[in-house]
C-alpha cells in the first residue's frame, strides 16, 4: 500500500498491511533534514524497525522521498533506478566549496555580460550522456569512505568522472545571476555538479542555490506529504 498526502487519514490501515506485505510512503522532505533523519523520524512514528529511503537528498534539497518499510525495501534499488526530476536554482558569478549554498560564496564576479543565448547554448550542451565529475562533499564512497569525511578534513583525492543521462533540461527563468532549470536525468546525477559545470562553460563559476525533487519515476512529490503533517495528523487521532 503506497501512504500519500491524500490518503494519510488511512495510516493505521496502511500500518496494519505494512506489517504483513510492506508498504511504502511519499515524503515531501523539508530543508536541512537528512535524508536520514526522515527514515528515523518514520521508522519511530510508525514503529517499524525496518525502514530504508530509495535516493538521497542532501539536507539542503526540498521534495520528494521515498520511504520503502517492511518486506518493500526489498524494492528500493527499483526505485532508485527510475528518472529524477528537479527544479534547480543556480547562481552564476559565484562558486562554494560544497557546489551549494551551505558555504560561502568565493570567486565572486559579475555576470551582466552574460546574454540569455549564451546562458541557453551553455545549457543544452549538457542534454544528452555526460561525463560528471561528483562534488567533492557529497556521500559518494570511494575506497569504503565518504567523499564529505574526506573532504572535511581537507584530504584531497582524484575524482573518476561517472557517465549519467539528462534525459532532459529547459529553462524556466533568468533572473542574473539566477538561472531556474527544470531537469530530468538519469540516476547518480548530481545536480551541483550540473550546476557547477555550467557555471565553467559561461566562464564565470556557479553553484546550486536551491534545489527541489519533483518528480521519481512516475511519483510525484504533489502526492508526498509532510513529517509534520503526519505528527499533526497521529497527535488529533492519538488524542480522540
Amino acid at each position: 500500500m503506497l501512504l500519500t498526502k491524500h490518503n494519510i487519514q488511512s495510516f493505521d490501515e496502511w500500518k496494519s498491511l505494512v506489517e504483513q506485505e510492506g508498504g511504502v510512503a511519499l515524503i515531501d522532505k523539508d530543508v536541512d533534514w537528512t535524508s536520514f533523519d526522515v527514515v528515523a523520524k518514520l521508522r519511530s512514528l510508525a514503529k517499524i524497525k525496518k525502514v530504508g529511503h530509495a535516493g538521497t537528498l542532501d539536507p539542503l534539497a526540498t521534495g520528494l522521498l521515498i520511504l520503502c518499510f517492511g518486506k518493500a525495501t526489498k524494492s528500493i534499488e527499483t526505485y532508485q533506478a527510475q528518472e529524477k526530476r528537479y527544479t534547480a536554482l543556480i547562481r552564476l558569478g559565484a562558486t562554494t566549496k560544497t557546489d551549494d549554498a551551505e558555504f560561502d560564496e568565493e570567486n565572486i564576479c559579475s555576470v551582466d555580460h552574460i546574454s540569455i543565448s549564451e546562458i541557453e547554448n551553455a545549457v543544452i550542451r549538457f542534454k544528452g550522456e555526460i561525463s560528471q565529475i561528483p562534488p567533492m562533499f557529497s556521500a559518494k564512497k570511494v575506497n569504503g569512505r565518504r567523499l564529505y569525511e574526506l573532504a572535511r578534513k581537507n584530504i584531497e583525492i582524484e575524482l573518476k568522472p561517472s557517465i549519467v543521462n539528462i534525459y532532459d533540461i529547459n529553462i524556466l527563468s533568468v533572473n542574473l545571476p539566477y538561472v531556474e532549470l527544470d531537469i530530468r536525468c538519469s540516476k547518480g546525477t548530481y545536480i551541483r555538479s550540473l550546476a557547477r559545470d555550467i557555471g565553467n562553460k559561461l566562464s564565470v563559476g556557479a553553484y546550486l542555490k536551491s534545489l527541489r525533487r519533483t518528480a521519481i519515476g512516475t511519483f510525484n512529490s504533489d502526492d508526498a506529504f509532510k513529517i509534520q503533517e503526519l505528527v499533526e495528523f497521529l497527535t488529533v487521532n492519538n488524542n480522540s
